[in-house]
């Protein structure tokens, strides 16, 4: 649930394209098909294993750190190399890419499905997140490269509809096959709708490039990923470890050094996947500093929330997968209505509202205790938050698009697409630190006040790393096994807060990013539209 619905500028990636192999009307439907089959495989699968993941936990005997790291390893191929991914289509075909993904990414699925420890989950996710490198941006290339211009509204009214319908029902559909498969029924869906997607690709889907794609920037991607891989790794192993351990520190030098390196390299590039130059717009650097607090405080809250309903408030998985459906229904019909918001009053007011909106969400998640009626508890802030959000998607993507040149338009929202991710990925592991801190003073605040053994303490210290998760130790008596297990739910739900807490401070910066780099109404055009004299490629004064 930690990427719940898609990333914003999807839509923008695919309106940028130049419809540069138009399919025959015959072929537009099966085009599409193929495209929301491949997308909704990759918006399912972010929302199905943070539904699974409190049952893989328990039934793989994983330690809140694997449940981590099953999360990370596919969002950190995914982030690091979504950029280059689209860039191969363009150079080796992107129904070739879109397909090469497709096998990937099902390939990976199955050995997700019959993976027998969390190791091999870990890796097998992490060749997962590969496969969508290539999946996903190939899939918006084509609909972009199949359909002319005045063709294209509608595709992607279709694609967008059918993603939305998608979103919604993967984490129900997902829960009910936890329930009554099992979860690596979840991953071994994948299956049939990948078989689908390759055959109508082979058969309909037309073949296109890009001769005017810029090099493949490797060093770029290889970077990226050394970068955001080493403060990754750094962050989710000092949870355990320490973080005077050298296996900790050494990859968070490593990694903060390879980031930095990322971006003299790209500055240095003839060529680079993600072009500094961008930044020089205002707006364009306001939106995607927005994007990275924003979608950090959503992905990192809403990554644990699945563990509060289902470990500690006792959710079934089809429960917990649609509780957070108000939030996609609100998003999917408000984002429309949001976007007319921008010619009348300009996108910064709606992208400051927006952001606070969100951060009372995530208050309001911060509130329940360990019981209560979800129309009580959760809901309410399922439904703020998904109002706040609503009021950022669209007019967000606008921004985004109308702060460079329209021959730049389809870089930005990648870049943009690019930086939601990266944000979700940080900030799991940024919250994880946070998260474990909390939960293990506030357990031994608890246990204190027992008349535990020794023996009994020493086996809570070593289950500190499950979290939620973490069970009394045999042998202990049904009274002292239950008061154990409710202070592992209350510790749980205290840590839980203080995630969303920092998840509503970083709403707020966000609203506030807003406010000092994004202009107000009537202050902003495309820059080739910009007057004899101002700065091609950055954003008029507010």
């Amino acid at each position: 649930m930690a990427n719940v619905g898609r990333p914003p500028c999807d839509e923008g990636v695919i309106r940028s394209g130049k419809g540069e192999a138009p399919c025959p009307s015959t072929s537009g439907p099966w085009v599409l098909a193929a495209t929301i089959i491949a997308s909704g495989m990759g918006f399912m699968d972010g929302t199905i294993v943070n539904v699974a993941l409190p049952v893989i936990q328990d039934e793989l005997n994983a330690t809140a750190v694997d449940a981590l790291w099953i999360v990370e390893s596919y969002a950190l191929m995914l982030a690091a190399l979504i950029l280059v991914g689209g860039s191969l289509g363009d150079h080796y075909g992107r129904r070739r890419i879109f397909m090469v993904g497709v096998a990937l990414f099902t390939v990976a699925s199955v050995w997700c499905g019959l993976a027998p420890s969390p190791g091999q989950l870990i890796a097998a996710r992490a060749i997962q997140g590969i496969g969508g490198a290539l999946m996903i941006p190939g899939s918006l290339a084509i609909i972009s490269a199949s359909f002319s211009e005045e063709n294209r509204g509608k595709a992607i009214g279709t694609w967008s509809g059918f993603s939305g319908v998608t979103a919604a029902i993967g984490p129900i559909v997902g829960g009910f096959l936890i329930d009554n498969v099992s979860w690596r029924a979840a991953f071994l869906l994948n299956i049939p709708l990948a078989l689908i997607v390759l055959f109508i690709s082979l058969r309909h889907v037309p073949e296109s490039r890009d001769p005017d794609a810029a090099r493949l920037d490797f060093t770029g991607a290889f970077l990226a990923t050394l970068g955001l891989g080493g403060i990754v790794f750094g962050l989710i192993e000092g949870t355990n470890r320490g973080f005077s351990d050298p296996l900790v520190f050494v990859p968070l030098i490593v990694g903060v050094a390879g980031l930095a390196a990322f971006i003299y390299a790209e500055y240095r590039s003839r060529e680079p996947m993600m072009p500094l130059s961008l930044f020089r717009s205002r707006n364009f650097s306001g939106t995607n500093l927005l994007t990275m607090l924003l979608y950090m405080g959503l992905g990192g809250a809403l990554y644990f929330f699945p563990f509060v309903l289902i470990q500690v408030h006792g959710y079934t998985a089809t429960a917990a997968g649609s509780a957070f459906l108000p939030f996609i229904v609100l998003t999917f019909l408000l984002s429309r209505w949001a976007g007319g918001l921008v010619p009348r009053f300009g996108p910064r007011i709606p992208l400051m509202i927006g952001p606070v909106i969100t951060a009372v969400g995530f208050i309001l998640f911060a509130l329940p205790d360990t019981g209560g009626s979800y129309w009580t508890t959760f809901f309410p802030a399922v439904v703020v938050m998904g109002f706040g959000m609503s009021l950022v998607i669209a007019p967000l993507t606008t921004t985004a698009l109308n702060s460079v040149e329209g021959r730049h338009s389809g870089l930005a929202s990648g870049v943009n697409n690019a930086v939601s991710r990266t944000a979700s990925l940080l900030a799991i592991a940024v919250m994880g630190v946070f998260v474990f801190a909390v939960f293990s003073g506030a357990l031994d605040s608890h246990l204190a006040n027992l008349d535990l053994s020794q023996e009994t303490q020493t086996a809570m210290e070593e289950q500190k790393s499950s979290l939620g998760a973490a069970k009394p130790p045999e042998g202990v008596d049904t009274e002292t096994a239950a008061t154990i297990e409710r202070a592992v739910d209350e510790s749980f739900v205290t840590s839980f807060r203080v995630a969303m807490y920092i998840a509503a401070g970083l709403a707020v910066a966000s609203a506030l990013a807003a406010a000092a780099l994004i202009e107000g109404k009537g202050s902003v055009a495309r820059p080739e539209q910009a007057e004899p004299g101002e700065t091609r490629g950055a954003s008029a004064p507010a």
